[in-house]
């Protein structure tokens, strides 16, 4: 017998969502979403992690044993806790990553915790939509997510989990906004990277990008604002944008970074013809140091999965598509390093 035969919790999704309508169960005890609505800010703020039911989902309890290492005072001991549940993800249950949003979100919030850029960029990419290889184009860059229906192993129906990562992080959008100030510019980014796939608070989120972007003088960092505003400006229409991208790559003043980030913004929120001006542009600052400089973004790290550059692979898929390699997902590949 199979460990997921054995387990009550995976037997009761099989039963409930495995050719059913998940919409039978919409609102129910089985949907994560309304889990998630019935946690209180006290419940989150006090770490009450046992307040959530772990159990009703697979994989549940094992999650839960993540999230109750996530404050402890050895940083390694939290970076495997959080890699448990990355692997969760990896596994596409979903239904049990998005729980733990809220404390990964208040890990990161947290000056003396550990990995906490790594827990903000894993409460985001149980959303985003890792481009990879193959999809470094424009039409799927800076898209949040494919759109298409998720089921998990067990057969419950993922795209709950997803919608309940979005919904938790719009709740918690204050505390994200507020790490957009971070006196560390890895959580800026990474605080940046998650704002952009809450599911509400949209122009308020949009505000913040740009007020921190007037104020930041890390270049890596302000090439991460400049991508997030441009996905969520691709998520959620904002016809200001593309002119806005537009000004920064064609500005001879503006660094090199910023310019470079601009340009695949502007490229996907325009069906526009790739000018020739443009490519002048990143023929002169698309350069191995700004490269190096924008390496650490999470954007580029989820095209350099062979060990290129993810600026340089995304640029090949935005300008030369039919050069890039097939697809290949990895949702196994290396995490952020410990920090």
């Amino acid at each position: 017998m199979t460990w997921c035969e054995n387990d009550p919790a995976y037997r009761t999704v099989a039963q409930a969502f495995l050719d059913r309508d998940p919409e039978e169960h919409a609102g129910g005890p089985l949907d994560v979403r309304a889990v998630m609505a019935l946690l209180s800010r006290e419940a989150k703020d006090a770490f009450a992690y046992d307040d959530v039911p772990w159990s009703r989902f697979p994989r549940g309890p094992q999650t839960r044993d993540d999230v109750a290492r996530l404050r402890c005072d050895d940083a390694d001991v939290v970076y495997h806790a959080l890699r448990g549940v990355n692997g969760e993800l990896a596994d596409s249950a979903w239904s049990v990553a998005a729980p733990a949003v809220p404390f990964l979100l208040r890990v990161a919030a947290d000056p003396s915790g550990h990995c906490r850029a790594y827990a903000l960029e894993l409460a985001a990419g149980i959303v985003q939509w890792t481009p990879g290889p193959g999809r470094c184009t424009r039409d799927e860059l800076l898209r949040v997510t494919d759109g298409g229906r998720r089921y998990e192993p067990s057969g419950y129906f993922g795209t709950w989990g997803i919608e309940a990562a979005r919904e938790a992080i719009a709740a918690d959008a204050d505390l994200v906004m507020a790490l957009l100030d971070d006196a560390d510019p890895e959580v800026r980014v990474a605080a940046a990277y998650a704002a952009v796939v809450a599911s509400g608070r949209i122009d308020d989120i949009r505000g913040a990008l740009h007020t921190r972007l007037c104020a930041e003088h890390d270049p890596a960092v302000r090439a991460g604002l400049v991508l997030a505003i441009a996905q969520l400006a691709y998520e959620h229409a904002d016809p200001a944008c593309e002119a806005w991208a537009k000004a920064l790559w064609s500005d001879p003043a503006t660094p090199p970074a910023v310019r470079v980030s601009a340009a695949p913004g502007w490229l996907c929120l325009t069906d526009s013809p790739v000018p020739d001006v443009l490519r002048v542009v990143l023929d002169a600052c698309a350069t191995g140091e700004t490269a190096q400089v924008m390496a650490p973004l999470p954007w580029m790290r989820a095209a350099d999965y062979y060990g290129d550059t993810g600026l340089r692979r995304c640029l090949r898929g935005l300008l030369r598509p039919e050069t890039v390699e097939p697809l290949w997902d990895d949702p196994w590949s290396s995490p952020p390093a410990l920090v």
